[in-house]
């Protein structure tokens, strides 16, 4: 007897810890305060990606949180280096696999429907000959994030381009390795071509003159024996995110802003980031200190309105570095408009008195949007915009909804019924995306304001810290 109880003991333990794929159970369904929601991925612009307070943003990452949301469960996220992930899928102890990723090779891997579609390009310098057929790779030597798709393409190719060469980079993200290409360390990247517009932003010199493969989908893999539930509950929220709007209001939100700036601008931006913003750099961090605002979204809302120049002046006399008409400035205490320092703290107090005007359910980054648009055709148009909105059954709290009905400000059908009367309101729209963008090149390239030590002698009075 006691020799059947060991062996019985054995056989269930190998049946609960499984001996090879075969032997692998499926997570139990995410249930509130047992099973949380848990989901592979990777550091990436698309995925996941953490800022320096912590933050946690990416266009699947916030997809998989409304899942989660609709479930009313937690999610445990796994996050893999570029090197890891692809054995970690094999493995099955997850509920989701949310890292960009096209339909497996494996055809017992299970995935959900499509969600993107997307193809993969060769990123090269503008100082080099552009490539422009695949025969061209023979010889070259390309750069890919190690286990990405973009490596598996490079691999297929080089099986039919003699002395083509796959080097594949195991740490940092996409836009670390395009930033190697742009400082001529490497001299060809695949990537993502959905990134295209986000990462020339980023890195100006970036070209991509040749498409590497077929379009493809981008879809949630969900395992070799995925649970039932699980998929069919993932199946429905995608089917109804792509016809509710969700998903065109998240693809808004990383990509909606990225392709107003031409490149002759980004290259100009960056050209001031190194000769004018040093000179203004604290006066735009002792406005975050004194508003709460990130110094980096002043100075893009500064450069923006004036280009960094303190004695700008447009047609309507608002006049200095942020802009402001003389009545603001007088509400502000702002004695001197053309001083950099005044007018650049008036301008972040006035952005925080937009802001604070809102309704309390508008909520981040919207509220910052929304405000940005006030800042330029002031707060009584931006009202007259959210009640045109509502009245069109769209969401004034959302910058996505907003961007659309803003321009009806310039429209006789419509501002002819307005107390504020009419206002250019397609020219915010213009301005606060191009600001998000120039915003965007700042936080990748300008650190953050360090974080005061609240114990520490000497604070100084009347300044909002950072906590």
């Amino acid at each position: 007897m006691p020799r059947f109880n060991s062996l019985f003991a054995l056989l269930l333990i190998l049946l609960l810890t499984g001996c090879g794929e075969g032997w692998r159970t499926p997570l139990p369904f995410p249930t509130p305060g047992k099973q949380d929601l848990v989901v592979l991925t990777r550091p990436g612009p698309l995925t996941y990606s953490a800022d320096e307070a912590g933050t946690i943003s990416g266009l699947e990452y916030d997809l998989v949180t409304l899942l989660a949301e609709e479930l009313g469960v937690r999610t445990e996220f796994v996050v893999l280096p570029p090197g890891e992930l692809n054995s970690q899928l094999l493995e099955g102890r997850y509920h989701i696999a949310a890292a960009w990723l096209s339909p497996s090779s494996h055809t017992d891997m299970q995935g959900s429907p499509p969600i993107f579609s997307t193809r993969d390009v060769l990123a090269q310098h503008e100082g080099s000959l552009p490539l422009t057929s695949l025969e061209q790779l023979a010889g070259k030597t390309v750069h890919a994030l190690a286990g990405s798709r973009q490596a598996a393409t490079i691999r297929r190719l080089a099986a039919e381009i003699q002395d083509l060469t796959l080097v594949e980079v195991g740490q940092g993200d996409i836009l670390d390795l395009l930033d190697s290409m742009g400082d001529h360390k490497v001299s060809y990247v695949a990537m993502d071509g959905r990134l295209e517009d986000l990462a020339n932003q980023h890195i100006p010199t970036l070209r991509t003159t040749l498409t590497l493969s077929d379009t493809a989908p981008i879809t949630w893999w969900l395992g070799k024996s995925p649970n039932p539930e699980v998929k069919a509950r993932v199946d429905a929220f995608i089917e109804r995110v792509r016809k509710d709007g969700t998903l065109a209001r998240l693809e808004e939100r990383y990509f909606g802003h990225v392709r107003r700036l031409k490149q002759i601008d980004i290259e100009k931006f960056f050209g001031q980031i190194e000769t004018t913003l040093p000179k203004l750099r604290k006066h735009f961090q002792d406005a975050e200190r004194i508003t709460g605002i990130d110094w980096r979204l002043i100075a893009a809302l500064a450069y923006q309105e004036s280009h960094w120049d303190p004695f700008a002046t447009s047609y309507t006399n608002v006049r200095g570095m942020m802009m402001l008409t003389e009545e603001t400035a007088d509400r502000l205490g702002v004695s001197n408009r053309l001083d950099a320092r005044e007018s650049i703290i008036g301008g972040a107090r006035y952005l925080n008195i937009l802001k604070d005007t809102l309704p309390a359910d508008v909520e981040e980054p919207d509220r910052t949007w929304l405000a940005l648009a006030g800042y330029n055709i002031g707060p009584g148009h931006l009202n007259a915009a959210r009640t045109i909105g509502r009245q069109l059954k769209a969401n004034p709290n959302a910058w996505y909804d907003m961007k659309r009905v803003l321009p009806l400000l310039a429209k006789p059908q419509y501002y002819n019924r307005l107390k504020s009367g009419r206002a250019r309101g397609g020219e915010a729209v213009i301005l606060v995306e191009n600001i998000r963008s120039y915003y965007d090149i700042l936080t990748r390239n300008e650190a953050p304001l360090p974080m005061l030590d609240l114990s520490a002698p000497g604070e100084q009075p009347g300044l909002k810290l950072r906590r």
